[in-house]
């Protein structure tokens, strides 16, 4: 019996000593200035590529419909390469992004992203909502004005943020700016949910022989789950980073913690969503309606 008990004991110490070193690991990483320039330089590289891929994506439509304007499709690829893009280059200067002096200017160049970010996406949601009310017999005259709107009144909102950080200098501004960030997140999820969920059992309700059903179905399922879930990870981390310093992402000495995050809400997601919308357009299509696809 004494034995069974301290081989549980040496069994349990030998794991105490694992996970110690494991976060010993951890610290080392985030300490090391070669690790931070690696990380993060691979961080921009990434963005490079998508911000990339998504400006080729963008002349080859214009390219193949060249008599439209600006569709929602020639918009939202436009946002990625410039959302894409900016990263790149924050993340290319990560220094002097991470140690400027005003921490205004400092979260003013960390969270534009994340609203255009945010813009960029919505985006999708507004077509689907057009799309759904279309099929529905319902007016879609209000939809455009409401995503200015509600995009108006978000960016409105962060540059009263932004001031009261700069005027106040308080730790609760800075708190309440990553609220604010982590509830859009989830606002931004939530459409997805209703706009996509919708449209996606409206798909379903179509005839099995119906041309395109099962394409569509499968593109507008991914994106919605996709973005669903990289807007609610969001929600939750710039939440929980609000309140514990130890959780702090856009920081210099927490790289691991910023590739992981950057990963999991952007990279990932928007590589994979710029992968299913890929195809190109028809080289005819309605005035009215202009698919992303």
């Amino acid at each position: 019996m004494v034995r069974v008990k301290g081989f549980v004991l040496t069994e349990k110490t030998s794991l105490l000593k694992d996970v110690v070193g494991m976060l010993g690991w951890w610290d080392e990483i985030d300490k090391s200035e070669e690790w931070q320039r690696y990380i993060f330089y691979s961080l921009s590289a990434s963005y490079a590529l998508i911000s990339f891929v998504a400006l080729v994506q963008l002349c080859r439509i214009q390219l193949r419909v060249p008599e439209y304007g600006w569709t929602t499709q020639k918009v939202f690829h436009l946002m990625n390469f410039v959302v894409n893009g900016l990263r790149a280059v924050l993340f290319c200067f990560y220094k002097t992004v991470f140690l400027v002096k005003s921490k205004a200017l400092e979260m003013v160049l960390l969270d534009l992203p994340n609203l255009l970010f945010f813009s960029t996406y919505m985006l999708l949601v507004l077509f689907w909502a057009e799309i759904y009310y279309q099929a529905r017999s319902l007016p879609i005259n209000k939809l455009r004005p409401a995503y200015y709107c509600i995009n108006g009144f978000i960016y409105l909102a962060q540059v009263c943020i932004w001031i009261s950080i700069r005027l106040s200098k308080s730790p609760v501004a800075i708190e309440f700016a990553r609220v604010f960030i982590s509830g859009i997140s989830l606002c931004a999820a939530s459409g997805f949910v209703l706009y996509g969920g919708r449209l996606f059992l409206m798909l379903r309700r179509f005839p099995i022989e119906s041309r395109g059903r099962q394409k569509k179905l499968f593109e507008v399922g991914f994106v919605t789950g996709i973005c669903c879930a990289c807007f609610v990870l969001r929600c939750l981390m710039v939440l929980v980073s609000a309140f514990d310093e130890d959780a702090d992402i856009d920081v210099l000495y927490h790289p691991l913690l910023n590739l992981i995050y950057y990963m999991l809400v952007e990279i990932i997601p928007s590589a994979l969503v710029l992968f299913i919308l890929r195809k190109l357009p028809p080289k005819r299509v309605s005035d009215q309606y202009h698919p992303i696809k």
